[in-house]
């Protein structure tokens, strides 16, 4: 099969933990026997999320007294798919994966006129409690948004349209290659007079690895996550997993638009469009979400 696997920049940098790269690097690390068996058993994709990897790049930017001004978030998208690609590689050789690996630099087309440049949503960097938060956002020109029990950076998560370097995906992938497409949820750039150019946004990576599944006629896309699937009735006594659900009826449901809502909706998505399959789950468990035997399993019939 051909597999699409977006792994979330959460799940590499668990909530609370130090943005030690020795920390990131040992979930990787748990991660990589089971990527490893499915990237020597198919056709393997693996685009990655960046949240917390590029707002500490981004807080190290802002803090750098030789800079006249920040780097663009283009820019740092750039250099967390380098970083993260490095680790996932280092990984699944290491795990016993004797096939290529390659780490695209990828850069995503969006809209210039998508509204979500008017309303930031995508979570970025440390959780802070309130105060500290807002102070920051004072000393910095942030916008600020309550994540779960803490407050958190966010900035425009526009839309993909589209993937520049995906034929170049497809001719790796052919002749044998993983790739790590479109980190991050890939470099956010418009088409202008001139060309290309970076812009402040970070795309979403769980719609980005629907666009990447889609156009790469993928059998299967898995979001994995630091949770073990789609819970319903969330943070009530009633919460329970979704195992198996269609996508018409995951749909139906809301869930919160910074976290689980984009996963949701970007399976389902997929589902709708191609037939296929997708799954979300846990990065822990990667091997058996990619099996369908733990996850929510979502299927459109």
């Amino acid at each position: 099969m051909r597999i699409v696997v977006a792994l979330g920049g959460n799940a590499l940098l668990r909530r609370g933990e130090s943005p030690e790269s020795a920390i990131q690097l040992e979930h990787v690390a748990e991660a990589a026997p089971d990527l490893a068996k499915a990237a020597a058993e198919h056709q393997l994709v693996l685009v990655h999320g960046n949240g917390p990897q590029v707002g500490m790049l981004a807080l190290e930017s802002a803090a750098d007294e030789n800079l006249t001004s920040p780097y663009p978030f283009s820019d740092l998208v750039a250099e967390t798919q380098g970083v993260i690609g490095y680790w996932l590689q280092q990984g699944l050789s290491n795990a016993g994966l004797t096939t290529p690996v390659v780490t695209l630099v990828t850069q995503t087309v969006v809209d210039a006129g998508d509204p979500a440049f008017g309303d930031p949503t995508k979570f970025v960097g440390t959780v802070y409690d309130e105060q500290r938060a807002r102070e920051l956002a004072s000393d910095n020109g942030w916008t600020v948004r309550r994540d779960g029990a803490g407050w958190r950076r966010v900035v425009a998560s526009p839309l993909p349209q589209r993937i520049i370097e995906i034929e170049v995906a497809r001719t790796l992938l052919d002749a044998g290659t993983t790739v790590e497409l479109a980190g991050g949820g890939g470099v956010p750039v418009v088409e202008g007079p001139h060309g290309l150019a970076g812009v402040e946004a970070v795309v979403d990576k769980d719609y980005v690895a629907a666009l990447v599944a889609a156009r790469l006629d993928a059998d299967l896309l898995v979001l994995l996550t630091d949770v073990d699937g789609v819970m319903a009735d969330f943070g009530t006594p009633a919460q329970r997993l979704l195992r198996e659900v269609r996508a018409d009826e995951l749909e139906a449901l809301t869930f919160p638009a910074g976290s689980m809502g984009p996963k949701v909706s970007a399976a389902c998505g997929f589902v709708q469009q191609t037939g296929k399959q997708a799954a979300i789950g846990a990065l822990a468990a990667a091997g058996d979400v990619i099996a369908g035997a733990v996850g929510t399993q979502i299927r459109r019939t």
